[in-house]
């Protein structure tokens, strides 16, 4: 009798064990860096009016992101590897508890890096649905779209990335209180190639060098603390 209920309860164990490994792979990507944001804002409330930084791992790495511009309260809730098909999936976390006075969005090349099959005109698209959502939240605060940036790494991709860029650039310069930021040109050397110095070893990410890149494009349109 023992030895029936012993298998019994290994059974259920078993069951138990793959029902939370299924649940695991269920997840949507991302899943866990929302929700440590959830957590984090649980533990220490994020400030009222930040300036919020949004997107994918060119700001999600960038550590020295609030010393960069002293004077201004910003929030980085950029995350993982995001495309802006996963910005539109999370759409109400990341946008919806910080009440931001300004907003900041870098994202789009990995939507291109995720299958060759995405097409310019898709992740066009895909920004104007995100944009539109953050209008139906924030219709009047100022938002910025930071350029899709080269890379050595994805050299092969840049093409797309310029037609997209100078897509992107005139939605946004046609909607009220947004601007477009190019980060793209001064990350070029005189002959068109990605500067290689900018990059860290996976020459996708950008080190210190190429944030400085960034700062003074970026500083001019940040709205100071009161």
């Amino acid at each position: 009798m023992k030895i029936g209920i012993m298998k019994w309860k290994l059974v259920v164990l078993a069951l138990l064990l793959v029902q939370v490994a299924t649940a695991q792979q269920a997840k949507p990507a991302f899943w866990d860096e929302i929700q440590a944001f959830k957590k984090k804002d649980s533990v220490a409330p994020p400030p009222a009016n930040p300036i919020l930084f949004i997107g994918s791992s060119s700001f999600r790495l960038w550590s020295g992101l609030q010393a960069a511009f002293p004077g201004y309260t910003i929030v980085n809730r950029a995350f993982g590897g995001a495309t802006i098909q996963d910005m539109i999936f999370y759409k109400e976390d990341i946008l919806k508890p910080y009440k931001p006075r300004q907003i900041v969005m870098y994202c789009g090349e990995n939507d291109f890096a995720a299958s060759d099959s995405v097409s310019v005109e898709t992740v066009v698209e895909r920004f104007k649905m995100f944009y539109t959502y953050t209008r139906s939240l924030y219709p009047g605060i100022p938002f910025h779209y930071v350029s899709m940036k080269p890379s050595v790494a994805r050299k092969r991709l840049m093409p797309k990335y310029q037609v997209a860029n100078a897509a992107i650039a005139a939605y946004i310069q046609s909607q009220p209180n947004s601007g477009y930021l190019d980060v793209y040109s001064p990350m070029l050397l005189p002959d068109g190639n990605p500067r290689p110095d900018i990059f860290i070893q996976d020459n996708l990410h950008m080190n210190p060098k190429g944030y400085a890149i960034w700062i003074p494009i970026i500083k001019p349109i940040l709205i100071k603390d009161k």
